[in-house]
């Protein structure tokens, strides 16, 4: 087996079990225990596992208030927002997920027609004034952490809607982990969003790559837009070009 195919192997045995040890893993994988060593290590200075005593295991990352992460990057993130809101037309039926970076475009899209979709508490009230933003909610369980509701009641309204263009917030993506999200509330609701709709756009600044949450909501090549801040590593710019992902730099 090729080591880049092995190792993103190891990577996605280790998610699904959540750990493993070494000798778990020879016996899984069929190769010696030096390979696994190294293989291992390999993940671990990507930071995509952690050593734990005698195997390895997920790293997961801690949800942090809706504040705290607003704070962060913003310089990068007011940059990210206005690029992505040039693609929003008048007449548009979209969605804005419930992330930090993801409801600055409020500024940018208040004055046009549209139909907005959106599970994010804060875009609802920053909503209200502007009569001609049709404003859906999706509803269910208020998540406080993320000022946004999850695990809603009622999926079933999304099936009568075309969403044309969705745009989706991420706690971390990678090659091998796809799109992340780190509330278990909001991950089905980002999971139908994605098949709904026909234009999907990631807005993440380039502290998200090779980062990831507790759930994976889409695999990267489901993604037709990544809107960030500087040119990602090689590997990204490869697997955007043959999956046909639009690479958008803001800066």
């Amino acid at each position: 087996m090729i080591k880049e195919k092995r190792i993103k192997k190891i990577h996605d045995y280790v998610i699904e079990q959540h750990s493993a040890s070494l000798d778990e893993l020879v016996s899984v994988f069929d190769v010696s225990k030096n390979t696994i060593r190294r293989d291992v290590q390999t993940l671990v200075k990507r930071g995509e596992l952690k050593k734990v005593y005698g195997g390895v295991s997920v790293i997961h990352k801690k949800l942090e208030s809706f504040q705290d992460r607003k704070t962060r990057n913003q310089e990068q993130k007011a940059s990210i927002v206005k690029k992505a809101a040039s693609f929003v037309k008048d007449g548009d039926i979209i969605f804005i997920d419930s992330g930090t970076t993801t409801i600055e475009m409020f500024d940018y899209i208040k004055e046009k027609n549209l139909t907005i979709f959106t599970n994010s508490m804060e875009f609802i009230v920053r909503a209200l004034p502007f009569e001609q933003l049709n404003v859906i909610s999706i509803g269910g369980v208020l998540d406080r952490k993320t000022d946004s509701f999850g695990n809603p009641l009622n999926l079933d309204l999304l099936s009568n809607y075309n969403i044309k263009k969705a745009f989706m917030a991420s706690t971390g993506i990678s090659l091998s982990s796809g799109v992340t999200n780190a509330s278990p509330l909001e991950s089905e609701l980002k999971k139908l969003i994605v098949k709904k709709s026909a234009e999907v756009y990631l807005l993440v600044d380039h502290d998200k790559f090779d980062k990831y949450g507790l759930m994976t909501y889409c695999g990267l090549d489901e993604i037709d837009y990544i809107i960030t801040d500087r040119d990602p590593k090689p590997s990204y710019q490869e697997f955007a070009k043959k999956n046909t992902i639009r690479l958008v730099i803001s800066t």
